[in-house]
This record gives C-alpha cells, sequence and structure tokens, in this order.
C-alpha cells in the first residue's frame, strides 16, 4: 500500500483521502491482527499449526480480492480488515511452527532466514507498484493488490506439501507421525538414527512432564507462571514497532516527497531502499547463532537511533542537502532494522515451553499489531503537524530499547527449546530426567554448554545400551561397547562380541537382555514407537 498512496490515479479515485482517512486505512489491517491473533493461539493448539497456516492464507486470499475490486475508501479498508485477520493468524503461527521444526544449533538461522525470505516480500511489492505506475490507468493501483492474491494463493496450496510439526503431533498423542516427523526432518528418514530417538525422548519427556505438573494451556498460567519469558517476548514487539519501522516502511514516499522526491521518483528511491534492506537481513543468518540474540539488539539500537535524529535535523534545517541526507538516512535506519529488530522478536517465541508456545505467541504477535496500529494511524497525523519532530518519538524508543535488552533480556542462543527455564528462574521440573540447576537469569556460555553437554553424554549413554545389530553395523566403532564401572561394585563385563546384520533390527534382542537393570532407567513412555509400527502405519497410509 505505500507506494499506492503517492499513485495520483489511486489518489483520484478515492477522492483525495484525508490524513485521517488513509491513516484509518492502512492501520485498520493491525486491528484485525491484533485480535484474530488471540484466537489463532487457541487454533494453533486445537487444530495444528499446519492447518491455521491454510486457513490463514485462504482468509487472505479473501481480503485481497475485496481490495482489489473495491469501490471507495469504506470497501478498500474492509479487505484490509480482512486481509488483517488472517496475517493475525500468520505471524502468529508461522514463528511456531519455524522454532518448533528447527534444530537448536541453527533455530537462529531459520527464523532469520524466514524474516528475509519476508522483506524480500516487501521488496518485490516496492517493484511491482513501481512497474505498474506505468500505466496511464487505474490498474496501476489495482493491478499490485491482484498480486497479492496469487502470493497467498501460493502460500495456501503450500500449506497443503509441509509438515505438522513434531512437538505439536506428540502432544496430542500422534506418536507414530511425530517420530516420523522427527526422522524426515534429522535423520533423512531414518526412524532408528540415535539423534532422531534422542530428539523423540526429549520432546515426549517434555510434554509429559506439563502434564505430570498439571500445566495449563490458558492465558492466566502463562501470565502467572511465565511472566518473565512473556515480557520478553512482548517488550521485543514492542520496540520493534515503536523504534520507527513502520513509519518508515508505510509512508516511506511519503517522506521522500517531503524531502523533494515527488511522484514515481519516490517509489524508485522506495524500491532502492528496499534492496539495501534484503541485504541487510543476511548478516544475522550467521551472527544470530554465534554472537547471540542480545548483541545484535543492542546494536540495532543504537545503529537505528543514530539515522532518526539525522533525519529529524535535516527536514529541520530543509537545504539543498535535505534530500540526499534523509534518502541515506532512512537507507541507514532500514539496514540497522533488517538486521537487529526485524528477524529477533519474531524468533522470541523461542522462550515459551510447548505447551503455552502458541499462547504465548499469540500475545507477542497482539503487542506488535497493537503498537503498530498506533504507528500506522498516528504517522500521517503527526508528520502533518508536527514535521520533522515526529522522528524523535522513534529515536527516544531506540534509547529505552537499548536498555531493556541489556537488563531484562537474556541470552538463549544454542539452547533446545526444553531448556529455556535455564535462562529464566521458572526453570526445568524437578521430574525432569535431563533437568540441571539454573546458574543465574541470563544464558552464559558456560552453563548453557555445561547443561547441553550432560543431556548429550546421558542420551549417549542410554543410546550405547540400545545398539542394533543395524546400527552397530552402521557405526563399527561402537561394536565393542566398554560397560566398566557402570554399576558400581559390579564385576567388569567383558566386551560384547560383534553382532551380524540380520534382515531386521525388529528381531534382534538389544543389549537390554544383558544388563536389565540398567536398561529399565528409561522410562517406556517416553521410547519412540518401533520400527514395526512404523512400518505399519505408512503401509496403511499408502493403502
Amino acid at each position: 500500500m505505500s507506494s499506492l498512496l503517492t499513485n495520483e490515479y489511486f489518489k483520484d479515485y478515492y477522492h483525495n483521502p484525508t490524513p485521517v482517512e488513509v491513516g484509518t486505512m492502512i492501520a485498520i489491517l493491525e486491528i484485525g491482527a491484533l485480535f484474530s491473533s488471540f484466537i489463532a493461539g487457541r487454533v494453533g493448539d486445537i487444530v495444528g499449526r499446519r492447518r491455521t497456516i491454510r486457513y490463514g492464507s485462504f482468509i487472505f486470499v479473501v481480503g485481497g480480492l475485496v481490495q482489489a475490486t473495491s469501490v471507495n475508501i469504506v470497501n478498500l479498508s474492509l479487505g484490509r480488515l480482512i486481509a488483517g485477520i488472517a496475517i493475525g493468524f500468520l505471524t502468529t503461527i508461522i514463528p511456531c511452527y519455524q522454532s518448533e521444526i528447527s534444530p537448536p544449533d541453527d533455530r537462529g538461522f531459520y527464523a532469520c532466514l524466514e524474516f528475509t525470505g519476508n522483506i524480500i516480500g516487501y521488496a518485490s511489492s516496492i517493484w511491482v507498484d513501481y512497474g505498474f505506475s506505468f500505466l496511464d490507468n487505474d490498474f496501476s493501483w489495482r493491478s499490485p493488490l491482484y498480486v497479492q492474491v496469487v502470493i497467498g494463493s501460493m502460500l495456501f496450496i503450500g500449506s497443503f506439501l509441509i509438515v505438522e510439526t513434531p512437538r505439536w503431533l506428540l502432544d496430542h498423542n500422534h506418536d507414530i507421525e511425530g517420530m516420523i516427523v522427527i526422522s524426515d526432518l534429522y535423520a533423512d528418514g531414518d526412524v532408528e538414527d540415535d539423534d532422531a530417538i534422542a530428539e523423540y525422548r526429549n520432546i515426549k519427556e517434555s510434554v509429559l512432564i506439563a502434564r505430570v505438573e498439571g500445566g495449563e494451556r490458558s492465558y492466566q498460567y502463562l501470565f502467572t507462571k511465565y511472566t518473565k519469558r512473556l515480557s520478553v517476548a512482548c517488550f521485543s514487539q514492542m520496540f520493534a514497532q515503536m523504534n520507527g519501522i513502520n513509519m518508515v516502511s508505510y509512508y516511506a514516499p511519503m517522506i521522500f516527497e517531503s524531502a523533494g522526491w515527488v511522484g514515481r521518483q519516490a517509489i524508485l528511491m522506495t524500491g532502492i531502499n528496499s534492496i539495501i534492506y534484503i541485504f541487510s537481513t543476511i548478516p544475522p543468518w550467521y551472527l544470530v547463532d554465534s554472537w547471540g540474540r542480545k548483541p545484535l539488539l543492542l546494536s540495532g539500537s543504537v545503529l537505528m537511533g543514530v539515522p532518526l535524529l539525522t533525519i529529524a535535523c535535516s527536514l529541520f534545517l530543509n537545504n539543498t542537502y535535505t534530500p540526499g541526507v534523509v534518502v541515506g538516512s532512512v537507507i541507514v535506519f532500514n539496514a540497522a532494522f533488517g538486521y537487529s529488530w526485524g528477524p529477533i522478536p519474531w524468533l522470541m517465541s523461542e522462550v515459551f515451553p510447548n505447551s503455552v508456545r502458541s499462547k504465548g505467541a499469540a500475545m507477542s504477535t497482539a503487542t506488535n499489531w497493537l503498537f503498530n496500529f498506533i504507528v500506522g494511524e498516528m504517522t500521517p497525523i503527526l508528520l502533518d503537524t508536527i514535521t520533522w519532530r515526529t522522528y524523535l518519538i522513534p529515536a527516544t524508543s531506540c534509547v529505552l530499547s537499548f536498555f531493556a535488552v541489556g537488563f531484562l533480556f537474556p541470552e538463549t542462543k544454542g539452547l533446545a527449546l526444553e531448556d529455556m527455564g535455564s535462562v529464566f528462574d521458572d526453570n526445568s521440573s524437578i521430574f525432569s530426567y535431563h533437568s540441571t540447576p539454573s546458574t543465574g537469569y541470563g544464558a552464559t556460555e558456560s552453563n548453557s554448554n555445561a547443561r547441553r553437554a550432560s543431556v548429550i553424554s546421558s542420551e549417549n549413554y542410554q543410546d550405547s545400551l540400545h545398539q542394533t545389530a543395524a546400527s552397530l553395523a552402521r557405526n563399527p566403532s561402537s561394536m565393542r561397547p566398554d560397560y566398566d564401572g557402570i554399576i558400581t561394585g559390579a564385576a567388569t563385563l567383558s566386551p560384547v562380541p560383534p553382532l551380524k546384520p540380520i534382515k531386521s533390527d525388529a528381531s534382534v534382542h538389544s543389549v537390554d537382555a544383558i544388563i536389565p537393570s540398567i536398561s529399565s532407567n528409561i522410562p517406556q513412555e517416553i521410547e519412540p514407537p518401533t520400527f514395526d509400527e512404523v512400518f505399519k502405519y505408512k503401509l496403511n497410509e499408502m493403502e
């Protein structure tokens, strides 16, 4: 919509809408997204992440058609309201989906990659607007609105191809399907892979612990039990908006026009800015899981605040350098946002436990859209009344966000979703097979690595007792496990002779037969389905 606001045919068709009408038409999308994000959390828990994405994309297509065929500003606003309802569903569930299918060490990378796709969509919309602006009729602004219908339809079709998340499946007792998805995501479909089995046990254990502790799925439980996690997620989304990104994204052509770039030139400058915006989203791919979340947010606050002050001063002086300074400052501002406050807040759904993750994501997303609405509604009015002083508001927010991140936000890089309790004071249950005491509020390299090392060593220990003929054949170095000293006071066991591979692992007696007292330490409730169970399920599906 941003580039259509300066389209002469658009303004003529809608009888030169006032700043209030423009602000309401733009911001009403956020109202729809705000309310639907609460519903999306509940829908995501009931029908699953994949179906919620499907429903959201379908509603978006309907909203896009209403916009593209609108006959007045009210009609257009209604279409944006419907599209906003869809976007509330999508922006709530997709970050949950992303975090639940990603491995811990690369979760930040995949979330940032998703954000890059988001910005490619934004940049594409600017250039689509620019290309159609050469048409000398109403299709110069209607055609881009039809293009979004095509994109929404592609997402709808794609929802039939993606998998459901393993955490939702195991939480709803679809254990076989969950194991199949885990093996597809982490082990190229091998349901007997050690990593896949360990991941299954970890997720299933977390689900069962939540049930034993009586963990609820209500918003009240979320507010009382996970207050700090919720505050981190919501503050990140609030500052992402108050730091001024949508002031620039929604109204960039209007900002460039106020600086001296007129008509199609303003759209061209916005398009150039969007290309640099895309490139700025690439560094977090490599920094978010190595450097961490906090350093990116802290540096982003500084690098966004300075250009905003520069824009305000340049517009105040209003000299021959103003057009160039404003364009340069907007480009630096967008680039700083793209590598920091753009992707990281959407990654913060990772801090919530599985039982309330979709509701936590709904709350943080609702916060995003609430402040998104405030920014979208007030920006044209403020630009019209207090002009250059408008930019001092987000500049102040950048300063506040710097201190909020520094004092309130823990570091979560490299942590498994089930281990987030180690950096918050609501850490894992005493019932947890993997739990270790938290050493403080905020992750450090030492306690994070120590915790993960204890988990890995525990899993490897148990896995060494469950090696079958096929797995031993795949890993010859493990054919002679050493059990010396496992049981205090027990005689040293002689090495286990190599086992000959046979047709199926299902017919092989595991090492449990040799040391039953040790294997019984693993709760059967978290054991994954057997190969035979998975095979029969897939056979039934094929039939």
